[in-house]
């Protein structure tokens, strides 16, 4: 079975079809889906999805891109992890692709969440674009090798890749590995240690192909995991195997269904 280990089923175009979302999870051997917070007002939702699903789990967190979110403080983020179903502090991180001017602000509430997730000893989910070396750099400040995570839907350089592995990090591959011209991406997953991959849909969003440009859905991570696999010379069972040990290995507090 597969983990998508990064997907916004809250979001309308999923939340509408939940039904129909888990059946296709079932029918192309996707098991369980991590469902990822990016703001705290719609954080009941994520949070619903994963007491309603037992093969669901939910992070807690505020996307860097959601500048108009209100201020929050590290306490808030550490009360809410409290639920035995919340796995992961994020989607965090540094977004200097759509947003510019000062972004000392996005400092701080990386800052926030990097110590929240020590406080409660739960990993990170870090979104990093255009923004790399200040992303590495905070991580060591506020010492998130203490609990690690993930650089999920990852398109950064191999360098970036292994510094990241050296702090304690997976690294997660999503549609765009399968895209035609992600070749710099395709030689990351080439040569990034097989015990530190995930992979993801962050669905709705960037559909593998043969569905790009279609909705995205966690049915697809079995299309990743199938890149992947080609790309590395192995079995799709290969990958499958390690990506969900390697999940459930970083998201100690998730618990897998029988």
């Amino acid at each position: 079975m597969l983990v998508d280990s990064h997907c916004h089923l809250n979001f309308p175009e999923l939340a509408e079809n939940i039904d129909a979302v888990r059946n296709a999870m079932a029918e192309n051997g996707v098991g369980h889906a991590l469902c990822i917070s990016v703001t705290l007002k719609d954080f009941p939702q994520v949070l619903a999805l994963a007491d309603q699903y037992p093969n669901f789990f939910a992070s807690v967190g505020v996307h860097p891109d959601y500048e108009s979110e209100p201020p929050f403080t590290r306490e808030t983020l550490v009360n809410l992890a409290q639920h035995p179903k919340v796995v992961a502090i994020g989607e965090t991180g540094l977004d200097y692709f759509r947003l510019t001017g000062d972004l000392e602000w996005q400092r701080d509430r990386f800052r926030t969440h990097i110590q929240a997730a020590v406080e409660v000893g739960l990993p990170l989910v870090i979104h990093t674009r255009a923004s790399a070396e200040d992303t590495l750099r905070i991580m060591k400040e506020e010492q998130a090798y203490k609990v690690g995570g993930v650089m999920h839907c990852f398109t950064e350089s191999l360098d970036v890749a292994m510094r990241s592995i050296a702090l304690g990090f997976y690294i997660s591959f999503s549609g765009i590995v399968t895209f035609k011209n992600a070749n710099a991406l395709k030689e990351v997953a080439q040569h990034v240690p097989l015990d530190r991959i995930l992979v993801e849909t962050d669905s709705p969003y960037l559909a593998p192909v043969p569905y790009r440009g279609k909705t995205n859905q966690p049915a697809y991570v079995k299309h990743v995991a199938e890149e992947v696999a080609r790309l590395r010379g192995i079995s799709l069972d290969e990958v499958m195997q390690a990506s969900t040990e390697n999940f459930f290995t970083l998201f100690k507090k998730a618990v897998p269904c029988s």
